[in-house]
């Protein structure tokens, strides 16, 4: 997981409606992800639907925590086994889409 939530955060649920992966839930003051299932939508978006959702732009990358594409989409295998994942331009923010 590279994307945290910081203090910036409204509470207003945007981004937990967007995780394909049930990773963000309210936590003791704002809402947090769970490092064991963001997958940075790897798998699943062109981009980070958390980001892309959150008005006040509080879900940010971890520094602290950075992760490749590989490792990413080897995660949303396992908590989606019933799930034909691809790793494409519309699937991987890693990924360079064709100008």
């Amino acid at each position: 997981m590279a994307t945290i939530i910081i203090d910036d955060c409204i509470n207003c649920g945007a981004c937990e409606d967007e995780c394909p992966n049930g990773a963000i839930s309210m936590g003791d003051e704002i809402f947090v992800i769970d490092p064991n299932l963001c997958t940075e939508c790897v798998g699943h978006h062109d981009e980070q639907m958390c980001a892309a959702a959150c008005p006040p732009e509080a879900c940010v990358q971890d520094p602290e925590r950075v992760e490749a594409e590989e490792t990413l989409f080897e995660r949303a295998q396992k908590i989606h086994p019933d799930r034909s994942l691809t790793l494409t331009t519309d699937t991987s923010h890693f990924r360079a889409k064709a100008s």
